[in-house]
């Protein structure tokens, strides 16, 4: 969700057009726009909750997009966290077969990282450490449900006034399953090439590891620390450049490991370049902030370290409790089988309509049954 300047709110109208449910929220404003819809901030006037309400487009048009929009969906029902955002409720839709748009409740996030690096004016050493923290605590529990959120960046990152970040955007996000073919894993990564890691830049390991994430977010927090992108890099080759810029070429051992031949035969011609200390780079930051950056922009996955190793390094000795750091239970093949074969559209809708009544207890109950009622417009009989 991305926070534009502010709009004038449609009317209730205009934003749910036949949803009964509709009623129950007071729509103040319009906070972001996209090419799946349109935010708006609401009041649930059944708590007084200030809330977001996601509403996305003619979801069916491209079944990857309906594909998408089902992962993230299932995976922010089956990830609760403190930092990854929250879907609150989904309205139920007039029809059970014949639905184009959801509205999707979130909590409402006043703004994200993009937007607070861009005004980084007062944040101290402490709100560094503590935005870490967070997006490692957060990852910790995403990589332990095993699970690979694939396209973290600033704006995929919540923030509100109070320094809480939540971890947002779960359609790229993949499960990973042991008997999965890697190829089949990655062949659609379309992630932002900034924040991508360099394996990632040409298949270069045959296998990927949740350490593509702990790259992601080594990147932004440089950026954090220097309100600027570190790589941003015009198109691959020019990525790998300037990560080299800064790394050094890999050695001639990391290179023979890159599957990619072109990607292993440019590494091999590239000039030799020498790593520039981080302290050179980062010259105002902490010592310990930089060692522990240092090792999560390891050029090679391996020597990376984990989101709970990353935890454990002594930049967190005042802040981290192994009791507030939750590991996730594995999330299921059962939950994601519809990745591994071909769906149409009427199956994602199924699936899609099955996901919004986990939202709705007792229709859900008559649904799994098979006693519910075939009629439209259903009044919602979870509240």
């Amino acid at each position: 969700m991305q926070h534009d300047q502010k709009k004038k709110a449609p009317s209730e109208m205009d934003f749910f057009t036949e949803y009964g449910e509709g009623s129950r929220y007071k729509i103040e404003e319009v906070i972001g726009k996209g090419s799946y819809g349109v935010v708006c901030s609401a009041v649930d006037t059944h708590t007084g909750e200030k809330v977001a309400i996601k509403k996305i487009n003619d979801i069916f048009e491209h079944v990857s997009d309906a594909t998408r929009i089902l992962r993230e969906i299932k995976l922010l029902r089956l990830l609760r966290h403190p930092d990854i955002v929250e879907i609150k409720h989904i309205l139920l839709p007039p029809s059970r077969r014949e639905f184009r748009d959801i509205y999707v409740v979130f909590e409402l996030m006043e703004s994200d990282l993009h937007q607070v690096i861009k005004a980084n004016d007062d944040l101290t050493p402490e709100h560094y450490q503590f935005f870490l923290y967070q997006l490692l605590r957060g990852l910790k529990y995403i990589h332990t449900a095993n699970v690979f959120h694939r396209d973290l960046k600033p704006k995929n990152i919540l923030a509100n006034a109070d320094c809480k970040l939540k971890i947002c955007d779960f359609g790229l996000a993949r499960v990973a399953f042991n008997d999965t073919p890697t190829a089949i894993f990655w062949t659609d990564y379309v992630a932002t090439r900034w924040y991508r890691a360099p394996e990632l830049c040409g298949s270069f390991f045959s296998k990927y590891t949740p350490a593509i994430d702990i790259w992601s977010i080594g990147c932004i927090f440089a950026e954090l620390l220097t309100g600027k992108p570190l790589f941003p890099g015009k198109n691959v080759v020019h990525q790998l450049d300037i990560i080299t810029d800064l790394l050094g070429t890999p050695s001639p051992e990391a290179i023979s490991r890159i599957r990619n031949e072109k990607a292993r035969r440019y590494l091999s011609s590239m000039r030799r370049k020498k790593p520039i200390p981080f302290t050179q780079k980062f010259p105002n930051a902490d010592p310990l902030a930089l060692c522990l950056l240092e090792r999560m922009l390891a050029f090679e996955p391996k020597d990376r370290p984990s989101a709970e190793e990353a935890l454990a390094d002594p930049y967190f000795k005042n802040i981290a409790s192994v009791d507030r750091e939750p590991s996730a239970q594995a999330v299921t093949k059962l939950e994601f089988e519809f990745e591994r074969r071909r769906v149409t559209k009427e199956d994602i809708r199924e699936l899609i309509y099955r996901e919004i009544l986990e939202y709705h207890p007792k229709m859900l109950r008559e649904f799994l049954e098979g006693t519910e009622s075939s009629g439209f417009m259903y009044p919602s009989r979870s509240f």
